[in-house]
């Protein structure tokens, strides 16, 4: 496999599979995965445009247009999401290539840290982002860093794995340095809560914190400090849970955790069927 980055606009990143049915094998995963799995939401944060921080929901002030697409074309079929005009899209190139490509059209929808040409001083402070030459750098950053998000979100797409082979791991009780951590169970509520709270679209980028996971998970403001101490502990209980089953990392110097790649295929292969329609699993088994 052989990945290339074209630098000019549309900034696109290709990954060269061997042969069309090394592709084949794993596109219509990730097409399906792309339909059924990026919300709004999602799509904001690969754009690099935040999410309401407690809900993780698009904030009520949004008034633009989001929507996905699917297309199939003479070569190949294409997705595509599109915010305000710009878009981030994948298709698989000449059967062999998949391709994740972001286009912005208004680049006035992002910003960029730069001196005015009429301030004398050069101070620098956020701009609008401009249409000419002196932006590109930053334009080839916003896309960049979009592709990356989207492709590290389709990473946990392993194709055709069975969905005990990524579950076991979590599902059963282990032990780590002499200490037992039992297992994880995402049919329980508990566990349901806890495993959805932690994929939420808005710590992808900075990661969580113990208070973040309060927030989520005790709603109902503590009335006294020593409610308070309790909350706080029994989250670091089940953060160093996560961090046992290797679902989450802890960021070097900081508070702040984030999921791990196995973490990440791990909760699709949890959460998939937990949030899917009994109707649809009976006609895909049958």
């Amino acid at each position: 496999m052989h990945v290339r980055v074209q630098s000019w606009f549309p900034f696109t990143v290709d990954i060269c599979f061997k042969d069309g049915a090394s592709l084949a094998k794993y596109y219509s995963h990730f097409l399906h995965h792309a339909i059924r799995s990026f919300a709004s939401p999602d799509v904001l944060r690969f754009l690099g445009k935040r999410v309401h921080e407690t809900t993780g929901k698009v904030a009520a002030n949004f008034h633009g247009q989001l929507t996905t697409s699917l297309k199939h074309r003479a070569e190949g079929i294409r997705i595509r999401h599109s915010l305000n005009g710009n878009w981030l899209k994948m298709y698989d190139k000449e059967g062999q290539v998949l391709r994740v490509e972001t286009t912005i059209n208004h680049p006035e929808q992002f910003k960029v840290y730069r001196a005015t040409e009429s301030d004398p001083e050069q101070k620098l402070c956020w701009h609008r982002l401009r249409l000419g030459v002196a932006d590109l750098w930053r334009r080839a950053q916003i896309c960049e860093a979009a592709n990356r998000r989207y492709l590290e979100a389709l990473a946990s797409v392993t194709g055709k794995s069975p969905l005990h082979q990524e579950a076991l791991g979590v599902c059963r009780a282990i032990f780590v340095q002499g200490k037992r951590y039992r297992a994880l169970n995402p049919w329980t509520a508990e566990d349901g809560r806890l495993l959805e709270a932690i994929s939420r679209g808005e710590f992808a980028l900075g990661g969580l914190r113990n208070r973040d996971l309060r927030s989520l998970l005790y709603p109902a403001k503590a009335t006294s400090k020593v409610q308070q101490r309790r909350q706080a502990a029994a989250i670091t209980r089940r953060l160093a849970l996560l961090r046992a089953h290797g679902v989450l990392r802890k960021v070097g110097g900081t508070h702040r955790y984030q999921l791990s790649p196995r973490g990440r295929r791990v909760l699709t292969a949890l959460l998939a069927p937990r949030n899917a329609d009994v109707d649809q699993l009976t006609k895909i088994a049958a």
